[in-house]
């Protein structure tokens, strides 16, 4: 599905991108991301497309989606909270031990 048929399905259900990203538990920049590709991937497309049919036909999906009980996505790279970019590698622990193995 293009990302603007995407946007259009949410238009019918009355949502926008955040209050979408707020059900599915995801951030909005998450979502809006895939403007960039010109298209979602096949689970936001389906979930989209129901939740417009669910509001034409006055299908309260809102109700359906609060009886799902799911964890929210982890984010995904080397997300350090309070820095700015996250850390793109993985950090290495170091100890006097180890230290000094290398130097034998």
């Amino acid at each position: 599905m293009t990302y603007e048929e995407f946007r259009r399905q949410l238009g019918k259900a009355g949502l926008t991108i955040k209050e979408f990203a707020v059900l599915i538990k995801q951030t909005p920049n998450s979502i809006t991301n895939h403007s960039q590709h010109k298209e979602v991937p096949p689970h936001l497309a389906i979930i989209a497309a129901l939740m417009g049919e669910m509001a034409e036909a006055d299908i309260d999906f809102r109700a359906t989606l609060a009886r799902i009980q799911f964890d929210a996505s982890k984010p995904r790279g080397g997300v350090v909270k309070g820095q700015f970019g996250g850390s793109k590698q993985t950090r290495l622990l170091f100890t006097e031990a180890n230290n000094e193995k290398s130097h034998n």
